[in-house]
């Protein structure tokens, strides 16, 4: 079984790839003079290649509103928000200081003058007026949201293209918005840049402080209610009556980018959680079961691996009964008489008479 992240493990993602972020996505906007296209894409691009990378140590959130989104919405314990945040804002201010020093290596280079591919609004920026900017910051980052946690939802049949999914979204918000505040959806962008450009950037910065983490915290309430999902982890989200989402027929568990999303609820920040909806197993030798038939009865907390199993196997596994069209799967007792009393047979049928040696073997009879 492969490492599981430590605390450290995931504050380093969150900082480095909100580093990742910043640098490349505003060092876009600087080098491109401001173009649409390349530094829409570039954002898109950055999150989906960083995601791929590091998103199955931290969840890949690389900004405190999709944190606080994610707390809002039950799939991150609050206790574990503050850290998220001070490590995305330690990247992305290295990113700025990063972005300060190089773009000095342009003679008469001024971040006060120039910029640094700040946010802004009214004469500071575009001209766009302030209220038309927070409405615009809020309802963009409420809809990236719901795209993340849609797409990172235990139910979701391809996690695998998460990233995908949420890269591309954030390109689309660029294109509808670069031209009116320069697009932040994301605290950690704004003031890592700001910082560094000084003047009214720095004034104009709780407009993209606090649109975005408000409009993030509407998109973690409404998703649960409107669509359903997991029930909250401890320490996390509101209470809601939730569907219980079950396995997709057809698809394996969660990959590992997708449990950072929906962890298990023993999960303890700082200690390695077991990931998805399998129990916990002392035993070095056993093994977690692979495929979607497998993990069925798993997930639903009914078959449990014996203590004394197969070192280094799963445990034998057994078609369901079928009782009123109910599936029912074989008790504990059941499971360890026929081990015992008919082990060359199948759950529901005692073997053969004859095997292949001729020898004739008696049929079990039924526990008492």
């Amino acid at each position: 079984m492969s490492e599981t992240p430590t605390t450290l493990h995931k504050l380093a993602a969150e900082a480095v790839g909100t580093f990742v972020l910043v640098f490349f996505g505003c060092g876009a906007a600087l080098m491109s003079g401001g173009d649409y296209v390349a530094t829409g894409l570039t954002f898109g691009l950055t999150v989906i290649v960083m995601a791929y990378a590091v998103g199955r140590v931290s969840g890949g959130h690389f900004n405190p509103a999709v944190t606080i989104g994610a707390a809002v919405g039950g799939r991150l314990p609050w206790r574990e928000v503050g850290l998220y945040v001070g490590s995305q804002l330690v990247g992305a201010v290295a990113a700025g200081l990063s972005l300060w020093i190089l773009m000095h290596g342009f003679e008469g280079f001024d971040s006060t003058d120039d910029g640094l591919a700040q946010n802004g609004f009214g004469d500071a920026g575009s001209g766009y007026a302030w209220w038309a900017a927070f409405l615009l910051e809020l309802l963009l980052t409420a809809v990236f949201l719901l795209v993340i946690l849609a797409v990172t939802d235990s139910r979701n049949e391809h996690p695998a293209m998460a990233p995908l999914a949420i890269g591309l979204a954030l390109a689309m918000i660029h294109f509808a918005s670069i031209g009116a505040t320069g697009t932040s959806v994301n605290p950690a962008r704004s003031i890592g840049v700001a910082l560094f450009a000084g003047g009214d950037a720095i004034i104009q910065l709780w407009l993209f402080i606090l649109a975005p983490l408000l409009g993030a915290a509407a998109a973690g309430l409404l998703y649960p209610v409107l669509l359903g999902g997991d029930e909250p982890l401890p320490g996390s989200g509101l209470r809601f009556p939730r569907t219980q989402p079950g396995a997709v027929p057809g698809y394996g568990a969660p990959d590992q980018y997708q449990q950072q999303w929906n962890q298990p609820d023993s999960a303890q920040f700082g200690q390695p959680p077991y990931q998805g909806h399998y129990p916990q197993v002392q035993d070095q030798g056993q093994q977690y079961p692979q495929d979607q038939y497998q993990q069925q009865p798993y997930q639903q907390g009914q078959y449990q691996y014996p203590q004394q199993g197969q070192q280094g196997h799963p445990p034998p596994q057994y078609p369901p009964y079928q009782q009123g069209g109910t599936q029912q799967w074989p008790s504990q007792e059941q499971q360890q008489w026929e081990q015992q009393q008919a082990p060359q047979g199948e759950w529901g049928r005692p073997a053969s008479d004859d095997d292949e040696d001729g020898r004739t073997q008696v049929r079990p009879s039924e526990p008492q």
